[in-house]
C-alpha cells in the first residue's frame, strides 16, 4: 500500500521527482535529458553517471536477458512514475464549431441576410402601408391577415439555412469519428516484440513501459526510446528526427542511442526502454506542435490539410512514423496533388457556380427592371417616402428570389457526395481487407491501368516448405530419409540453420488441432527449420548451447549483400562461420562441396555450371525458391578482419542446396483473370531468379505461354534501360514496359524505376495509373512514388505501412481487386448523382429565371427552392452515393485521368430529362388553370395567399425529381433502372421519406411553404406525371449517343492542367509554387530588360543613321532565347518579333524560333 501512496504523491507532485527518484534508481527528467544526448556525448555521460548500460537495467529493475517481470502492480507504478507510451491526439472539433464552419458558406451568408432584411421590413408597418397611391405591383390590395404573415417567408428562409448547416455539419462530424475510430484500429493493430520474465511476448505498442527489453530487427519503427544493449549490425535512419539521410550505425560503446520514430535499415538487437511518450524525443516534438496548436489552427483554416491526409497522418504513436519534419512533408505533398476526381469535380462546380450567378443576377435586373418601369414609367406613380418600405420589399423580395436562383444553381452537394461516398467506401472496404489511410486512394484505385505485385506474400501464401534438396551429391524429389543422409553432413546443416537465422523465427504448434504448424518470424527461415524438424531434427536444444549473446559476428541479410551470415566461436578458439542465401550468389562464392560421405571436395566453375542446369533450373522451373547452405572455417590466430566482407564471405564449402515451395494462393488466378478483364496489367516484380519467377507467373495467370511479353532480370532490365553514360532513359524505359510481365531479381531501386518510368511514360495517350504492392522497408519509395501503395498487413514492416495508402489487412491480391471494384464505384456513384443533380439545376435555373421575367415572380418561392435543393443536394448524394458496387464494374475498362466526369450518355439524359420536366412545369404554369379549374396564381400580389395552381407545380417538380433519382441510378445507358435497388436501402427509404415529407409540407406546409392543400385527384396528376419520367427514360435509352455528335462532355481534365509545367522539363525537379512565381518574375523582368536594350538600339541606330536591321536581329534572337527559358511564351511577343523581322532579311529560322 505505501508504495503505491508513494507513487501516486510523486505522479500528482512531479516537481519534486527530479530530487528523488521514488522505487528506481533514475528519475524519468535524468532519463529525458540522458535521451538528448547523441553518440560519444551520450557515452560519456552513461560512464560518469551510470556506469555502464547494464548499470541503467539494475536502477530501472530490469534484466537484460529475463526482461521485466510483467506483473500488473509493477507495470502500472512504472506508467504513474515514468509516463505512458501514448501521444495524446489533438482534440476534434466539436459540433459547434462544424456548425460554424458550414456556416462560411457564401450562399448561404447572402440568403441569411436577405432573411434577416425581409424579416426586419415585415414587422415595419410605415403609416404610407395603405395608402392607396403606392404601387402594389401587380394591383389587388392585399387583405390584413396576409400582411401579418409576412414574416413568415424570412423566418422559413432561417430554418431551411439551419437545416442545410446541421446535416453538412453533422455529416463532417460523422467523417471526422470514422476517422478517429480507423486511427485507433490502426493503433491497435501495432504491435512489437519485448522480452517479459523470459519470454518473448508481442504487446500493443502502448503496452511498452521504461524498464521494458525490446527486440528490434530490420524493418521496425522503434516505438520509444532507449538504450541499445546488444545486437549485430544494427543500422538506423534517424532522418526522420534528425534530417540526415546517412544511416547510424549502432553500438554499445559508440553511439547507444535508439529514438523513437526511427527505421531500422538493417540488423538486428535488444534495447532498454528508457523514455516512451511524451517524454520520447518524437513525444517532445509533438508536445510543442501542440503548443504551437493555437497558431496551427489559424495556419489550418487557410489550408484545410486536417481534412484527409493530415487527420490520418497526426496519429498518436502512429504519428511516430515518418517523424514529425516528414508528417508535415506528406501532409502537403498528399494534398498539392488533388486527386483526379477532385480536380474534375472543383472544376465542375466552379463552371456550374458562374453559370448560376450570371442567371440569378440578370434574374435580379430584370425584375426589378420592370418593376420600376411599369409602376414609375407606365403607371406613372410617383416616389412617395412613405410609401419607401413598400418598394423596399419589393426590391427584397426579388433579391431573394435572385439569391433562390443561384442556390439551387450552385451545386454545394458536390462536395458532400464524395465525401459521403468515400467515407461509406472506406467503411466497407474494411470489411474487404483494405484499411484505407488516405481517402482518395480508394477512387484513384478505380482508374488504375498497371498494378505492380509482389510474388511472395502477395501472389503466394507465404507459408515456405522445402519440397526438394541436394545434399551429399544426390538430388532428392522428396525431403529425404534421415537415414539416408550422413552423419556428420547432417550436424553442419542443423547447425547452420538453427544458428544462422533470426532467433525469433520459430516454428510452434498449431493452434488447433490438424491445422498446419505455426510458423513465425521470417518465413524464408521457417521453411528451413521446418526441414530440419523434418528430418527428424531438433533446433532448439542448438539455440541453447549456443545463445544469441554468444554470436561473435553476424552479418544480417539486406537487399545488397542478399545473404545471411553468422560467425560462431568454437570451444577450441577457432571460428566458424554458417552462411546462407540464394544459391547462385552463394555457389559463387564456394570452392567446395561436401560429398556423400560428408567430405569436402573441390568445387569448380565447371562442377557449379553443371549444377545450376542439372539442380537449380530444374528446381526453379517447378516454382520453387533456391535457397544454398554453406560453411567456411577459420584458424584463431591471426584473427581474420572481419569487416572486409569481400574476403570473409569467399571459399565456402557448400552442405546443400534446398527447394523451398510458396505455393500460390487458390484465389489468385481467379483475382488476376478479373483484372485482366477490367483493363489492369499485372506484373510481377519479385527478388526470386527467374525461373521461379516465370513459373509462379503462368501458374498465377500473370502471363500465357504463347503471348508476347518479356520477363527481365533486374540486370538485364538496368541494361536496357540506361544510356552509354549510365543514365536511365524514358525513351528506352518505354520500349520495355508495355510488354514487361515479370521483372525478377529486382532490387528495391529496379521496382522503384519501373514504377516512375511507366508513371512518367506518355507513351500511351492516357497516363498510367500505378499501384504497387510491398512489404519490405526497401518498398517504401516504390509505394509513396505509385498513385497507390498497397503494404501488407501481416507480413509488411513499419516502414513501408508508412508510405502506403491502404493496408491490406489479410496480405491478399484477392482484395486488391476488391479496392478496384471500390474505386470505380465512387467514381460511378459521383457521376450518378452529378447527372441528378445537373438535371435538378437545369430545370430549377431555368424555371424561375423565365418565370420570374414572364410573371415577375418565381413559381417556385425560395423555400420550396430550398427545400428542393436539400432533396436534391443532400439525400441524393446519401441514396445515389451509398450504391453497393456489383462484379459489372470489372467488365470495363477503366475511365483514364483525362476522361470527362460527365460523359455523352450522362449529357443525353440530363438534357432529356431537363426537356420533359419543362415542358410539363411550363405547361402547367400557363394552362395549368384551365386544366384544373382553379384560379389561376400568376401576378399575385405581394403577400398574396399560396395557391393551388403554384402548390401543383411545385408537387409536380418534386415528383419529377423523385422518379428521376431512380433513373440516375444508371449512368451507362441500361435499360433496367431497378437492377439491385433492394441491395441498398439507403436509397429505398430515403425516396420514400423523401415522399413523406413532401406530403406534410403540401398539405400543411401552408404559409411558410406557399402550399396550399390537393385534393386526391390533383395529387394523383402529380404522380402520374413524374411516372412519366420512368418512361421518357426509356426513351431516352433507345436514341443512340453516336447520333448525337453535338453533346458536349463536361469536367474533364485537360492534358496542359494535369502536367505542370514543371514536369515538362524532366531535369528540373519539383519546382514549388514560389519558385515558379520567381522564375515568372525573373522571366518578366528579362522582358523588360529586353525591351529596354531594344528601344536603347533602336535610339542610337537612328542617331547613327545606320540600318535598323542589328537592333532587330536583337530583338528577335533575345526574345527566342527568353523564350527557350522558360515555357511560358507570350504570344503578343511573338507576333511582334515575327511581325518585325519579316520584312528585314532575317535568315526564317531566327524569326521562327521565336
Amino acid at each position: 500500500m505505501g508504495d503505491m501512496t508513494n507513487s501516486d504523491f510523486y505522479s500528482k507532485n512531479q516537481r519534486n521527482e527530479s530530487s528523488h527518484g521514488g522505487e528506481f534508481g533514475c528519475t524519468m527528467e535524468e532519463l529525458r535529458s540522458l535521451m538528448e544526448l547523441r553518440g560519444t556525448e551520450a557515452v560519456v555521460k552513461i560512464k560518469e553517471t551510470y556506469g555502464d548500460t547494464d548499470a541503467i537495467c539494475r536502477r530501472l529493475k530490469t534484466s537484460p536477458v529475463e526482461g521485466l517481470p510483467g506483473t500488473a502492480p509493477d507495470l502500472e507504478k512504472r506508467k504513474q512514475i515514468f509516463g505512458q507510451n501514448f501521444i495524446p491526439p489533438k482534440k476534434p472539433k466539436t459540433f459547434l464549431q462544424l456548425v460554424w464552419e458550414a456556416l462560411q458558406d457564401v450562399t448561404l451568408i447572402i440568403l441569411e441576410i436577405a432573411a434577416i432584411i425581409s424579416l426586419g421590413l415585415s414587422f415595419y408597418h410605415p403609416p404610407g402601408e395603405n395608402n392607396e397611391g403606392c404601387a402594389t405591383a401587380q394591383g389587388g390590395a392585399e387583405d390584413e391577415g396576409e400582411a401579418e404573415a409576412g414574416w413568415i417567408e424570412g423566418a422559413a428562409i432561417l430554418l431551411s439555412v439551419i437545416c442545410v448547416v446541421l446535416v453538412t455539419a453533422f455529416n463532417d462530424w460523422s467523417k471526422e469519428k470514422q476517422f478517429r475510430g480507423l486511427q485507433s484500429r490502426i493503433e491497435q493493430e501495432q504491435k512489437f516484440t519485448v522480452v517479459r520474465a523470459g519470454q518473448v511476448v508481442q504487446i500493443p505498442v502502448a503496452e511498452i513501459v521504461v524498464g521494458d527489453i525490446a527486440q528490434v530487427k530490420y524493418g521496425d519503427l522503434l516505438p520509444a526510446d532507449g538504450l541499445f544493449i546488444q545486437g549485430n549490425d544494427l543500422k538506423i535512419d534517424e532522418s526522420s528526427l534528425t534530417g540526415e539521410s546517412d544511416q547510424v550505425r549502432k553500438s554499445v560503446d559508440k553511439d547507444p542511442m535508439l529514438l523513437s520514430g526511427t527505421h531500422v535499415m538493417e540488423g538486428s538487437g535488444r534495447m532498454v526502454v528508457t523514455a516512451v511518450g511524451v517524454n520520447s524525443q518524437t513525444g517532445i516534438i509533438f508536445t510543442l506542435l501542440g503548443a504551437g496548436g493555437e497558431e496551427e489552427e489559424k495556419k489550418d483554416k487557410k489550408a484545410k490539410q486536417q481534412d484527409g491526409a493530415a487527420a490520418m497522418e497526426m496519429q498518436p504513436l502512429k504519428s511516430a512514423e515518418g517523424g514529425d519534419a516528414d508528417d508535415k512533408k506528406k501532409a502537403n505533398m498528399h494534398k498539392k496533388e488533388k486527386s483526379v476526381l477532385q480536380g474534375k469535380l472543383t472544376k465542375l462546380a466552379v463552371q456550374i457556380g458562374k453559370a448560376g450567378l450570371v442567371m440569378s443576377a440578370i434574374t435580379v435586373i430584370i425584375l426589378v427592371l420592370y418593376f420600376t418601369v411599369d409602376t414609375f414609367v407606365v403607371n406613372k406613380k410617383p416616389w412617395l417616402p412613405e410609401c419607401t418600405p413598400v418598394y423596399v420589399q419589393y426590391f427584397v423580395k426579388f433579391f431573394i428570389i435572385g439569391v433562390t436562383v443561384l442556390v439551387v444553381a450552385v451545386p454545394e452537394g458536390l462536395p458532400l457526395a464524395v465525401t459521403i461516398s468515400l467515407a461509406y467506401s472506406v467503411k466497407k472496404m474494411m470489411k474487404d481487407n483494405n484499411l484505407v489511410r488516405h481517402l482518395d486512394a480508394c477512387e484513384t484505385m478505380g482508374n488504375a491501368t498497371a498494378i505492380c505485385s509482389d510474388k511472395t506474400g502477395t501472389l503466394t501464401t507465404n507459408r515456405m516448405t522445402v519440397v526438394q534438396a541436394y545434399v551429399g551429391d544426390v538430388h532428392y524429389k522428396e525431403i529425404p530419409e534421415p537415414s539416408s543422409i550422413n552423419a556428420k553432413t547432417m550436424e553442419l546443416l542443423v547447425h547452420a540453420i538453427a544458428i544462422n537465422s533470426a532467433y525469433t523465427t520459430k516454428i510452434l504448434p498449431p493452434e488447433k488441432d490438424g491445422a498446419l504448424p505455426r510458423q513465425v518470424g521470417n518465413k524464408t527461415e521457417c521453411g528451413l527449420l521446418g526441414f530440419v524438424l523434418d528430418l527428424k531434427q531438433d533446433y532448439e536444444p542448438v539455440r541453447a548451447q549456443m545463445p544469441e549473446e554468444k554470436l561473435y559476428k553476424v552479418y544480417t541479410f539486406n537487399s545488397v549483400r542478399k545473404s545471411m551470415s553468422t560467425v560462431i566461436k568454437l570451444p577450441d578458439e577457432s571460428f566458424r562461420m554458417y552462411s546462407k542465401g540464394a544459391s547462385e550468389i552463394v555457389l559463387k562464392k564456394c570452392c567446395k562441396i561436401l560429398n556423400g560421405a560428408g567430405e569436402p571436395r573441390v568445387f569448380r566453375p565447371r562442377d557449379r555450371d553443371e549444377m545450376v542446369k542439372k539442380v537449380i533450373e530444374p528446381m526453379a522451373c517447378d516454382g520453387l525458391r533456391t535457397i544454398c547452405v554453406a560453411y567456411r572455417d577459420f584458424p584463431s590466430s591471426p584473427e581474420p578482419d572481419w569487416d572486409n566482407e569481400n574476403d570473409i564471405l569467399n571459399e565456402l564449402t557448400c552442405i546443400c542446396v534446398v527447394g523451398i515451395e510458396d505455393p500460390v494462393r487458390p484465389e489468385v488466378p481467379e483475382a488476376i483473370r478479373k483484372c485482366q478483364r477490367a483493363g489492369i496489367t499485372v506484373r510481377m516484380v519479385t527478388g526470386d531468379n527467374i525461373n521461379t519467377a516465370r513459373a509462379i507467373a503462368i501458374k498465377c495467370g500473370i502471363i500465357h505461354p504463347g503471348e508476347d511479353f518479356l520477363c527481365l532480370e533486374g540486370k538485364e532490365f538496368n541494361r536496357r534501360i540506361r544510356n552509354e553514360k549510365g543514365e536511365i532513359e524514358q525513351e528506352r524505359i518505354d520500349k520495355i514496359w508495355p510488354k514487361l510481365r515479370v521483372l525478377a531479381r529486382s532490387s528495391p531501386t529496379d521496382k522503384h524505376t519501373l514504377v516512375k518510368g511507366i508513371i512518367d511514360s506518355t507513351h500511351t495517350e492516357q497516363r498510367q495509373v500505378v499501384a504497387v504492392t510491398g512489404d519490405g522497408t526497401n518498398d517504401g519509395p516504390a509505394l509513396k512514388k505509385a498513385d497507390v501503395g498497397f503494404a501488407m498487413g501481416i507480413a509488411g514492416t513499419d516502414v513501408a505501412k508508412e508510405a502506403s495508402d491502404i493496408i491490406l489487412t489479410d496480405d491478399n491480391f484477392s482484395s486488391i481487386v476488391k479496392a478496384v471494384m471500390w474505386g470505380r464505384n465512387v467514381y460511378d456513384s459521383i457521376s450518378k448523382f452529378l447527372q441528378f443533380q445537373l438535371t435538378v439545376n437545369v430545370v430549377a435555373v431555368i424555371v424561375a429565371f423565365t418565370g420570374a421575367c414572364i410573371t415577375q415572380d418565381s413559381p417556385l418561392k425560395a423555400v420550396q427552392m430550398l427545400w428542393v435543393n436539400l432533396i436534391m443536394d443532400t439525400f441524393a448524394s446519401l441514396a445515389l452515393a451509398t450504391e453497393p458496387p456489383t462484379e459489372t464494374l470489372l467488365l470495363r475498362k477503366p475511365y483514364g485521368r483525362n476522361k470527362p466526369l460527365i460523359s455523352r450518355t450522362m449529357m443525353k439524359n440530363i438534357l432529356g430529362h431537363a426537356v420533359y420536366q419543362l415542358t410539363l412545369i411550363f405547361t402547367l404554369l400557363f394552362v395549368g388553370e384551365k386544366m384544373f379549374q382553379i384560379d389561376s396564381g400568376r401576378n399575385a400580389p405581394l403577400h398574396s395567399p399560396p395557391s393551388e395552381h403554384y402548390t401543383i407545380i411545385f408537387n409536380t417538380f418534386v415528383m419529377m425529381q423523385l422518379f428521376n433519382e431512380i433513373n440516375a441510378r444508371k449512368i451507362h445507358g441500361e435499360r433496367n433502372v431497378f437492377d439491385g435497388i433492394f441491395r441498398n436501402p439507403i436509397f429505398c427509404t430515403i425516396v420514400l421519406g423523401t415522399f413523406a415529407i413532401q406530403i406534410v409540407i403540401v398539405q400543411f406546409g401552408g404559409k411558410p411553404f406557399s402550399c396550399s392543400p390537393l385534393q386526391l385527384d390533383q395529387w394523383m396528376w402529380c404522380i402520374f406525371i413524374g411516372l412519366g419520367e420512368l418512361v421518357w427514360g426509356q426513351v431516352i435509352a433507345t436514341i443512340p449517343t453516336s447520333r448525337l455528335k453535338f453533346l458536349k462532355e463536361a469536367g474533364r481534365l485537360t492534358q496542359k492542367e494535369e502536367i505542370p509545367e514543371e514536369e515538362l522539363n524532366e531535369d528540373v525537379e519539383e519546382i514549388d509554387h514560389a519558385e515558379r512565381e520567381l522564375r515568372r518574375g525573373q522571366i518578366l523582368w528579362f522582358r523588360g530588360l529586353n525591351r529596354i536594350q531594344t528601344q536603347i538600339e533602336v535610339v542610337n541606330t537612328f542617331k547613327s543613321g545606320a540600318s535598323f536591321q542589328g537592333a532587330l536581329r536583337r530583338q528577335s534572337s533575345v526574345t527566342s532565347q527568353s523564350q527557350d527559358v522558360a515555357n511560358l511564351s507570350s504570344p503578343s511577343r511573338v507576333s511582334l518579333s515575327n511581325a518585325l523581322s519579316s520584312p528585314t532579311s532575317l535568315p526564317p529560322a531566327a524569326a521562327g524560333q521565336g
